[in-house]
């Protein structure tokens, strides 16, 4: 009988942990600045099951292959350039979680700024949404990101806590152990533990990515686009945030009709579509698998890792995103399907047509 054999182990971490692994840079979690798709309800009900003591999911991870003496494109500050781990299932959940303990606004899905504010009442240990009622209200934390991000130990927040209630009116012995004892509860937090299943570093792009479309429900074109986007914030992240900010500009026209700008009437495009025609143009190629190998410096031929040949590939990637993103010939194109009748996003019957032409 063959023994079976796994492409992943389990390793355990505390949520403190994770989020200074992501602080130096070990584990690559793609950048706060880039659209985030959980409300901010979803992100209470987070916080709300780990109080609880609940389980919210695993986390999974690939090692990664290039290892950390790899070169990385652009400077992102990180005391590990090259993370040695890339987040393939549990961006939301970690992000959520970044931006919450770290203070961190987040961007939504049409490019606008927002922070995550979720309130908790210690005196009987309930989340919600921040709204101006909770604001105004001193039995709540109108944003918990405060518990954490002031730095205080825990007493020194019980205490300020519990001397701004009393000011409202006094306070039972009862009434006090049971608010000292849920924000204690709130403030170990940072304890809570996460499972994380990470998959070995041989394992390769299309086997990765079939993984993760088995795994999560949330729908597959999301799930590629962030894998996608995932390595390109580790590996190249002003590429990345050139890519995020052509789309941004695509959705709202310029204050004033001198300034140039990708805004049209045809397409909204998205960060992944656009990478997918620089990939297309610079190397021939239009398959995901294609994006993945070239983000992580794999020959296309051979399939073997290598510096040199990483930064070969990044160079060839830059000039052709260069070329797409160039703004004359984005204006010449739309001016063609103009001349070609088309005259609204109604008439295009396929984006990925549009984008190729």
């Amino acid at each position: 009988m063959s023994e079976l054999k796994t492409c992943f182990k389990k390793v355990d971490y505390d949520l403190g942990g994770l989020l200074h692994y992501i602080d130096i840079g070990d584990i690559g979690l793609p950048d706060i600045q880039r659209p985030f798709v959980w409300s901010n309800a979803k992100v209470r009900d987070l916080f709300d099951s780990m109080y609880r003591g609940f389980p919210v999911g695993y986390l999974l991870f690939w090692e990664n292959g290039t290892g950390n003496g790899a070169k990385q494109i652009g400077v992102d500050g990180k005391q590990h350039p090259i993370p040695s781990r890339l987040i393939v299932d549990g961006q939301q959940r970690l992000t959520s979680l970044f931006a919450v303990f770290r203070g961190k606004k987040v961007l939504d899905e049409d490019y606008r700024e927002r922070e995550i504010e979720v309130a908790f009442r210690p005196r009987d240990g309930k989340f919600e949404v921040a709204d101006a009622a909770i604001r105004r209200d001193p039995e709540w934390i109108a944003n918990i990101s405060d518990t954490w991000a002031s730095g205080k130990p825990s007493y020194q927040m019980v205490k300020g806590f519990l001397k701004k209630l009393e000011a409202k009116g006094p306070l039972s012995v009862e009434d006090e152990e049971r608010i000292a004892r849920n924000l204690d509860r709130l403030f170990d937090l940072q304890k809570y533990p996460f499972t994380a299943l990470e998959i070995a570093p041989t394992v390769d792009e299309e086997q990765v990515a079939d993984i993760f479309v088995r795994i999560n429900s949330e729908g597959v074109r999301l799930n590629q686009a962030d894998f996608i986007l995932t390595l390109m914030s580790v590996f190249w992240d002003e590429g990345r945030m050139a890519l995020e900010m052509f789309c941004r500009q695509a959705r709202k026209a310029p204050d004033t009709s001198a300034l140039a700008s990708p805004f049209n009437h045809f397409i909204q495009p998205d960060p992944d579509q656009l990478l997918r025609v620089a990939v297309a143009f610079g190397f021939g190629r239009g398959r995901l698998k294609s994006v993945y190998q070239v983000l992580r410096g794999k020959d296309l031929e051979t399939g073997e890792f290598s510096n040199s040949q990483r930064d070969a590939q990044f160079k060839r990637l830059q000039e052709a995103q260069a070329e797409v993103l160039n703004l004359t010939h984005w204006h010449q194109f739309l001016s063609c399907l103009i001349g070609a009748g088309f005259r609204s996003s109604e008439m295009i019957s396929s984006q990925n047509a549009l984008l190729y032409a």
